[in-house]
Protein backbone atom coordinates (compact mmCIF):
# COMPACT_ATOMS: atom_id res chain seq x y z
CA UNK A 1 0.00 0.00 0.00
CA UNK A 2 0.85 3.82 -0.60
CA UNK A 3 0.12 6.98 -0.50
CA UNK A 4 -0.91 7.64 -4.16
CA UNK A 5 -3.79 8.43 -5.86
CA UNK A 6 -5.01 8.63 -9.02
CA UNK A 7 -6.21 12.19 -10.34
CA UNK A 8 -8.86 11.52 -13.68
CA UNK A 9 -10.33 14.15 -15.93
CA UNK A 10 -11.78 13.60 -19.39
CA UNK A 11 -13.50 16.25 -21.87
CA UNK A 12 -15.26 15.46 -25.08
CA UNK A 13 -15.95 17.83 -27.93
CA UNK A 14 -18.72 16.00 -30.58
CA UNK A 15 -18.85 16.17 -34.33
CA UNK A 16 -19.61 19.28 -36.30
CA UNK A 17 -23.60 19.32 -36.76
CA UNK A 18 -24.09 16.11 -34.73
CA UNK A 19 -25.86 16.52 -30.88
CA UNK A 20 -24.51 12.91 -29.72
CA UNK A 21 -20.39 11.90 -28.99
CA UNK A 22 -19.35 8.82 -30.48
CA UNK A 23 -17.26 8.88 -27.86
CA UNK A 24 -18.06 7.54 -23.91
CA UNK A 25 -15.63 7.21 -21.28
CA UNK A 26 -17.24 5.37 -17.89
CA UNK A 27 -14.88 5.89 -15.03
CA UNK A 28 -15.89 3.31 -12.35
CA UNK A 29 -13.69 3.32 -8.65
CA UNK A 30 -13.88 -0.72 -7.39
CA UNK A 31 -12.51 0.79 -3.95
CA UNK A 32 -10.19 3.41 -2.70
CA UNK A 33 -7.08 2.29 -4.37
CA UNK A 34 -8.46 0.86 -7.57
CA UNK A 35 -9.97 2.25 -10.75
CA UNK A 36 -11.42 1.51 -14.02
CA UNK A 37 -11.33 3.77 -17.18
CA UNK A 38 -12.34 2.63 -20.45
CA UNK A 39 -12.62 5.14 -23.43
CA UNK A 40 -14.77 3.68 -26.10
CA UNK A 41 -15.09 5.02 -29.76
CA UNK A 42 -17.83 3.88 -31.62
CA UNK A 43 -17.95 3.70 -35.66
CA UNK A 44 -18.61 7.17 -37.64
CA UNK A 45 -20.55 9.95 -35.66
CA UNK A 46 -24.23 10.60 -34.09
CA UNK A 47 -26.60 8.03 -32.45
CA UNK A 48 -25.15 4.63 -33.78
CA UNK A 49 -21.68 5.30 -33.06
CA UNK A 50 -23.05 6.67 -29.28
CA UNK A 51 -24.93 3.66 -28.37
CA UNK A 52 -22.15 1.25 -29.59
CA UNK A 53 -19.43 3.30 -27.63
CA UNK A 54 -21.37 3.63 -24.69
CA UNK A 55 -22.43 -0.07 -24.93
CA UNK A 56 -18.83 -1.38 -24.97
CA UNK A 57 -17.19 0.77 -22.33
CA UNK A 58 -20.59 0.06 -20.29
CA UNK A 59 -19.91 -4.16 -21.01
CA UNK A 60 -16.25 -3.75 -20.35
CA UNK A 61 -16.28 -1.88 -16.91
CA UNK A 62 -19.21 -3.89 -14.97
CA UNK A 63 -17.27 -6.82 -15.79
CA UNK A 64 -13.77 -5.62 -14.98
CA UNK A 65 -15.61 -4.27 -11.84
CA UNK A 66 -17.54 -7.28 -11.06
CA UNK A 67 -14.02 -9.22 -11.07
CA UNK A 68 -13.21 -10.61 -14.50
CA UNK A 69 -9.78 -10.46 -15.72
CA UNK A 70 -8.96 -7.92 -18.33
CA UNK A 71 -8.47 -10.95 -20.69
CA UNK A 72 -11.82 -12.33 -20.38
CA UNK A 73 -13.68 -8.92 -20.54
CA UNK A 74 -11.53 -7.52 -23.71
CA UNK A 75 -12.62 -11.29 -25.12
CA UNK A 76 -16.35 -11.12 -24.61
CA UNK A 77 -16.32 -7.84 -25.72
CA UNK A 78 -14.24 -8.72 -28.98
CA UNK A 79 -16.62 -11.35 -29.36
CA UNK A 80 -19.40 -9.11 -29.23
CA UNK A 81 -18.62 -6.53 -31.29
CA UNK A 82 -18.55 -7.27 -35.48
CA UNK A 83 -16.64 -5.96 -37.95
CA UNK A 84 -18.32 -3.75 -40.25
CA UNK A 85 -18.46 -5.40 -43.49
CA UNK A 86 -17.66 -2.10 -45.65
CA UNK A 87 -14.66 -0.72 -44.09
CA UNK A 88 -13.64 -3.64 -42.73
CA UNK A 89 -12.56 -2.19 -39.53
CA UNK A 90 -14.86 -2.41 -35.51
CA UNK A 91 -17.95 -1.25 -34.99
CA UNK A 92 -16.61 0.24 -31.57
CA UNK A 93 -13.01 0.64 -30.74
CA UNK A 94 -11.36 1.19 -26.77
CA UNK A 95 -8.78 1.86 -24.42
CA UNK A 96 -8.99 0.46 -20.97
CA UNK A 97 -7.09 1.46 -18.29
CA UNK A 98 -6.84 -0.60 -14.75
CA UNK A 99 -5.57 1.07 -12.14
CA UNK A 100 -4.83 -1.43 -9.17
CA UNK A 101 -4.09 -0.29 -5.74
CA UNK A 102 -2.33 2.77 -6.89
CA UNK A 103 0.48 0.48 -7.60
CA UNK A 104 0.12 -0.34 -11.48
CA UNK A 105 -1.79 0.55 -14.41
CA UNK A 106 -2.46 -2.29 -16.34
CA UNK A 107 -3.41 -1.00 -19.88
CA UNK A 108 -5.62 -3.11 -23.17
CA UNK A 109 -5.33 -1.07 -26.13
CA UNK A 110 -7.85 -1.83 -29.84
CA UNK A 111 -7.41 0.29 -32.25
CA UNK A 112 -7.61 3.83 -30.59
CA UNK A 113 -4.03 5.77 -30.37
CA UNK A 114 -1.77 4.53 -28.28
CA UNK A 115 -2.06 5.15 -24.66
CA UNK A 116 1.25 7.63 -23.59
CA UNK A 117 3.02 8.58 -20.48
CA UNK A 118 4.79 11.65 -19.37
CA UNK A 119 7.58 10.37 -16.48
CA UNK A 120 9.32 13.41 -14.81
CA UNK A 121 8.00 15.36 -17.64
CA UNK A 122 9.15 13.29 -20.75
CA UNK A 123 7.43 10.92 -22.35
CA UNK A 124 7.78 7.47 -21.63
CA UNK A 125 8.05 4.53 -23.77
CA UNK A 126 6.61 1.67 -21.63
CA UNK A 127 6.51 -2.35 -22.71
CA UNK A 128 3.19 -3.15 -24.94
CA UNK A 129 2.54 -7.33 -25.86
CA UNK A 130 1.02 -7.91 -28.56
CA UNK A 131 -2.31 -10.59 -28.04
CA UNK A 132 -4.85 -11.73 -30.25
CA UNK A 133 -7.89 -12.27 -28.60
CA UNK A 134 -11.36 -13.26 -30.70
CA UNK A 135 -9.14 -11.91 -34.17
CA UNK A 136 -8.74 -8.72 -33.16
CA UNK A 137 -5.27 -7.82 -32.57
CA UNK A 138 -4.40 -6.31 -28.73
CA UNK A 139 -1.67 -4.63 -27.12
CA UNK A 140 -1.39 -5.20 -23.80
CA UNK A 141 0.80 -3.69 -21.06
CA UNK A 142 1.62 -3.34 -17.14
CA UNK A 143 3.22 -0.40 -15.91
CA UNK A 144 4.22 0.24 -12.18
CA UNK A 145 3.02 4.03 -10.97
CA UNK A 146 5.22 6.53 -9.80
CA UNK A 147 4.16 9.93 -8.40
CA UNK A 148 3.44 12.65 -11.13
CA UNK A 149 2.94 10.05 -13.81
CA UNK A 150 0.72 11.51 -16.46
CA UNK A 151 -1.35 9.06 -18.75
CA UNK A 152 -3.11 10.64 -21.67
CA UNK A 153 -5.66 8.49 -23.80
CA UNK A 154 -7.79 9.38 -26.64
CA UNK A 155 -10.03 9.19 -29.26
CA UNK A 156 -8.65 8.99 -33.14
CA UNK A 157 -10.14 12.53 -33.10
CA UNK A 158 -7.10 13.89 -31.91
CA UNK A 159 -4.62 12.97 -34.00
CA UNK A 160 -7.17 13.69 -37.26
CA UNK A 161 -7.38 17.45 -35.51
CA UNK A 162 -5.69 19.79 -38.87
CA UNK A 163 -5.95 17.61 -41.54
CA UNK A 164 -6.18 19.93 -44.90
CA UNK A 165 -6.00 22.73 -42.36
CA UNK A 166 -3.10 23.79 -39.92
CA UNK A 167 -1.73 20.20 -41.08
CA UNK A 168 -1.68 18.19 -44.46
CA UNK A 169 -1.61 14.84 -42.06
CA UNK A 170 -3.40 15.45 -38.81
CA UNK A 171 -1.50 16.52 -35.26
CA UNK A 172 0.43 13.38 -35.12
CA UNK A 173 0.77 11.55 -31.97
CA UNK A 174 4.13 13.14 -31.30
CA UNK A 175 3.32 16.51 -31.99
CA UNK A 176 0.31 15.78 -29.36
CA UNK A 177 3.01 14.76 -26.84
CA UNK A 178 5.02 17.30 -27.48
CA UNK A 179 1.97 19.69 -26.41
CA UNK A 180 1.47 17.91 -23.32
CA UNK A 181 5.29 18.43 -22.30
CA UNK A 182 4.75 21.43 -22.36
CA UNK A 183 2.32 22.30 -20.50
CA UNK A 184 2.35 19.43 -17.81
CA UNK A 185 4.85 21.20 -15.85
CA UNK A 186 2.29 24.17 -15.02
CA UNK A 187 0.76 21.25 -12.64
CA UNK A 188 -2.49 21.27 -13.69
CA UNK A 189 -4.82 18.82 -12.33
CA UNK A 190 -6.29 16.14 -14.66
CA UNK A 191 -9.34 17.57 -15.87
CA UNK A 192 -7.67 21.09 -16.71
CA UNK A 193 -5.38 19.02 -19.19
CA UNK A 194 -7.89 17.21 -20.75
CA UNK A 195 -9.97 20.18 -21.45
CA UNK A 196 -6.12 22.58 -22.60
CA UNK A 197 -6.20 19.60 -25.24
CA UNK A 198 -9.27 18.89 -26.35
CA UNK A 199 -9.74 23.00 -26.39
CA UNK A 200 -6.34 22.77 -28.94
CA UNK A 201 -8.38 20.03 -31.17
CA UNK A 202 -11.21 22.22 -31.47
CA UNK A 203 -9.30 24.89 -32.45
CA UNK A 204 -7.70 23.07 -35.08
CA UNK A 205 -10.79 21.64 -36.42
CA UNK A 206 -11.02 25.13 -37.69
CA UNK A 207 -13.99 25.24 -34.38
CA UNK A 208 -15.77 22.54 -36.64
CA UNK A 209 -14.77 19.38 -35.95
CA UNK A 210 -14.77 16.63 -38.40
CA UNK A 211 -14.93 13.81 -35.77
CA UNK A 212 -15.68 13.59 -32.73
CA UNK A 213 -12.81 13.86 -30.47
CA UNK A 214 -11.77 13.16 -26.36
CA UNK A 215 -8.98 12.59 -24.24
CA UNK A 216 -8.66 11.28 -20.78
CA UNK A 217 -5.72 12.33 -18.58
CA UNK A 218 -4.85 10.50 -15.60
CA UNK A 219 -2.11 12.19 -13.27
CA UNK A 220 -0.71 9.95 -10.29
CA UNK A 221 -0.44 12.04 -7.34
CA UNK A 222 0.21 12.14 -3.55
CA UNK A 223 -3.31 12.24 -1.29
CA UNK A 224 -3.71 15.68 -0.23
CA UNK A 225 -6.59 15.49 2.47
CA UNK A 226 -8.78 18.90 3.20
CA UNK A 227 -11.37 20.24 6.27
CA UNK A 228 -14.29 21.94 6.11
CA UNK A 229 -16.16 23.94 8.20
CA UNK A 230 -19.55 24.95 7.08
CA UNK A 231 -22.10 26.01 9.79
CA UNK A 232 -22.09 26.04 13.85
CA UNK A 233 -23.61 22.84 15.28
CA UNK A 234 -27.52 22.86 16.40
CA UNK A 235 -26.00 22.30 20.03
CA UNK A 236 -24.32 25.22 21.32
CA UNK A 237 -22.70 22.45 23.95
CA UNK A 238 -21.07 20.37 20.63
CA UNK A 239 -18.85 23.36 19.45
CA UNK A 240 -15.26 22.57 21.33
CA UNK A 241 -15.86 18.86 20.21
CA UNK A 242 -16.67 19.85 16.91
CA UNK A 243 -13.98 21.90 16.57
CA UNK A 244 -11.46 19.51 18.33
CA UNK A 245 -12.06 16.99 15.30
CA UNK A 246 -12.10 19.52 12.68
CA UNK A 247 -8.52 20.95 13.41
CA UNK A 248 -7.11 17.62 14.69
CA UNK A 249 -7.18 16.29 11.21
CA UNK A 250 -4.64 16.37 8.77
CA UNK A 251 -4.18 18.60 5.88
CA UNK A 252 -5.65 22.44 5.10
CA UNK A 253 -8.63 23.63 6.89
CA UNK A 254 -11.41 26.31 5.44
CA UNK A 255 -14.05 27.90 7.55
CA UNK A 256 -17.02 29.05 5.71
CA UNK A 257 -19.42 31.32 7.68
CA UNK A 258 -19.53 34.45 9.82
CA UNK A 259 -20.50 32.40 12.96
CA UNK A 260 -19.03 29.55 12.52
CA UNK A 261 -15.48 31.69 12.23
CA UNK A 262 -16.75 33.43 15.39
CA UNK A 263 -16.86 29.94 17.07
CA UNK A 264 -13.57 28.80 15.11
CA UNK A 265 -11.79 32.15 16.66
CA UNK A 266 -12.63 31.37 20.44
CA UNK A 267 -11.60 27.69 20.51
CA UNK A 268 -7.91 28.94 19.04
CA UNK A 269 -8.29 31.92 20.98
CA UNK A 270 -7.39 33.83 18.29
CA UNK A 271 -8.99 36.78 16.61
CA UNK A 272 -11.03 37.10 13.41
CA UNK A 273 -9.60 39.88 11.31
CA UNK A 274 -12.41 40.45 8.09
CA UNK A 275 -10.93 41.90 5.13
CA UNK A 276 -12.83 44.85 2.81
CA UNK A 277 -11.71 43.76 -0.56
CA UNK A 278 -14.25 42.83 -2.65
CA UNK A 279 -12.78 41.28 -5.45
CA UNK A 280 -15.86 40.13 -7.05
CA UNK A 281 -19.21 41.77 -6.95
CA UNK A 282 -21.59 38.71 -6.03
CA UNK A 283 -18.97 37.43 -3.64
CA UNK A 284 -18.44 38.60 0.05
CA UNK A 285 -15.00 39.69 1.17
CA UNK A 286 -12.80 36.92 3.02
CA UNK A 287 -11.49 37.24 6.20
CA UNK A 288 -8.62 35.82 8.19
CA UNK A 289 -7.42 33.60 11.90
CA UNK A 290 -4.48 32.73 12.52
CA UNK A 291 -3.82 29.25 12.04
CA UNK A 292 -6.50 28.29 9.62
CA UNK A 293 -5.77 28.49 5.89
CA UNK A 294 -8.65 29.78 4.56
CA UNK A 295 -11.98 31.56 5.97
CA UNK A 296 -15.11 32.52 3.85
CA UNK A 297 -18.62 33.94 4.11
CA UNK A 298 -20.76 30.49 4.33
CA UNK A 299 -24.09 30.19 1.99
CA UNK A 300 -23.48 32.69 -1.09
CA UNK A 301 -19.95 31.52 -1.01
CA UNK A 302 -20.65 27.70 -1.02
CA UNK A 303 -23.50 28.34 -3.50
CA UNK A 304 -20.70 30.00 -6.09
CA UNK A 305 -18.47 27.06 -5.40
CA UNK A 306 -21.41 24.39 -6.39
CA UNK A 307 -22.21 26.27 -9.75
CA UNK A 308 -18.31 25.99 -10.57
CA UNK A 309 -18.27 22.12 -9.68
CA UNK A 310 -21.11 21.16 -11.97
CA UNK A 311 -19.38 23.34 -14.72
CA UNK A 312 -15.91 21.62 -13.89
CA UNK A 313 -17.71 18.51 -14.58
CA UNK A 314 -19.44 19.25 -17.77
CA UNK A 315 -17.14 21.88 -20.28
CA UNK A 316 -14.79 23.79 -17.56
CA UNK A 317 -15.56 26.97 -18.99
CA UNK A 318 -16.01 28.78 -15.88
CA UNK A 319 -12.05 28.12 -15.12
CA UNK A 320 -10.50 30.66 -16.46
CA UNK A 321 -11.70 32.81 -13.73
CA UNK A 322 -11.95 30.68 -10.44
CA UNK A 323 -8.82 29.42 -12.01
CA UNK A 324 -7.39 32.72 -11.25
CA UNK A 325 -9.50 35.11 -9.20
CA UNK A 326 -8.88 35.80 -5.65
CA UNK A 327 -12.36 35.81 -4.33
CA UNK A 328 -13.73 33.32 -1.91
CA UNK A 329 -15.12 30.79 -3.70
CA UNK A 330 -13.10 30.89 -6.44
CA UNK A 331 -10.33 30.49 -3.78
CA UNK A 332 -11.93 27.13 -2.00
CA UNK A 333 -12.49 25.63 -5.75
CA UNK A 334 -8.75 25.87 -6.34
CA UNK A 335 -8.12 24.08 -3.24
CA UNK A 336 -11.25 21.22 -3.62
CA UNK A 337 -10.81 20.75 -7.26
CA UNK A 338 -6.79 21.09 -7.55
CA UNK A 339 -5.60 20.30 -4.43
CA UNK A 340 -7.53 17.86 -2.62
CA UNK A 341 -7.91 14.30 -3.10
CA UNK A 342 -9.40 13.68 0.32
CA UNK A 343 -12.36 15.80 1.78
CA UNK A 344 -14.05 15.91 5.26
CA UNK A 345 -16.90 17.97 5.90
CA UNK A 346 -17.85 19.09 9.19
CA UNK A 347 -21.39 20.68 8.79
CA UNK A 348 -23.15 22.24 11.56
CA UNK A 349 -27.11 21.91 11.61
CA UNK A 350 -27.83 25.45 13.39
CA UNK A 351 -30.79 27.25 11.75
CA UNK A 352 -29.24 30.48 11.01
CA UNK A 353 -31.90 33.44 12.26
CA UNK A 354 -31.06 35.72 9.27
CA UNK A 355 -31.91 32.84 6.56
CA UNK A 356 -35.11 32.94 8.08
CA UNK A 357 -36.77 35.93 6.17
CA UNK A 358 -38.85 34.83 3.48
CA UNK A 359 -37.60 37.49 1.20
CA UNK A 360 -34.78 35.62 1.28
CA UNK A 361 -33.61 33.07 -0.97
CA UNK A 362 -31.95 30.74 1.84
CA UNK A 363 -33.37 28.41 4.10
CA UNK A 364 -31.86 25.21 6.01
CA UNK A 365 -32.94 22.81 3.91
CA UNK A 366 -31.02 24.60 1.32
CA UNK A 367 -28.00 24.84 3.16
CA UNK A 368 -28.05 20.57 3.29
CA UNK A 369 -28.89 20.28 -0.20
CA UNK A 370 -25.96 22.48 -1.05
CA UNK A 371 -23.46 20.47 1.06
CA UNK A 372 -24.75 16.97 -0.61
CA UNK A 373 -24.66 18.52 -4.00
CA UNK A 374 -21.32 19.38 -3.47
CA UNK A 375 -20.30 16.45 -2.31
CA UNK A 376 -22.07 14.12 -4.50
CA UNK A 377 -19.91 16.89 -7.75
CA UNK A 378 -16.58 16.20 -5.77
CA UNK A 379 -17.51 12.06 -5.66
CA UNK A 380 -17.83 12.34 -9.49
CA UNK A 381 -14.20 14.13 -9.49
CA UNK A 382 -13.06 11.34 -7.99
CA UNK A 383 -12.65 13.01 -3.89
CA UNK A 384 -13.10 11.25 -1.29
CA UNK A 385 -15.59 12.16 0.68
CA UNK A 386 -16.50 12.01 4.43
CA UNK A 387 -19.05 14.09 5.94
CA UNK A 388 -19.75 14.81 9.35
CA UNK A 389 -22.83 16.43 10.79
CA UNK A 390 -23.19 18.31 14.08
Amino acid sequence: MNDLCADIGYRSINHFGEELCGDHIDVISNDDNSAVIVLADGLGSGVKASILSTLTSKIISTLLVAGLSIEDCVSTIAATLPVCSVRGVAYSTFTIIHIMDNEYAEIMQYDNPQVFILRDGKNYEYPREELNIGDKKIFKSKVRLQENDLFVAMSDGCPHAGIGLAYNFGWNRSDIIDYMETIECAGYNAKTLATMLIDEVFKLYGEKPGDDATACVIRIRKRNPMNILFGPPSDRNDCNKMMSLFFSKEGKHIICGGTTSSIAAKYLKKEVKPTLNFVSDDIPPIAEIEGVDLVTEGVITVNKVLEYAKDFLLENKEYEHWGFSRDGASLIARLLFEEATDINFYVGRAVNPAHQNPDLPINFNIKMNLVKELSDCLKKMGKHIKVSYF
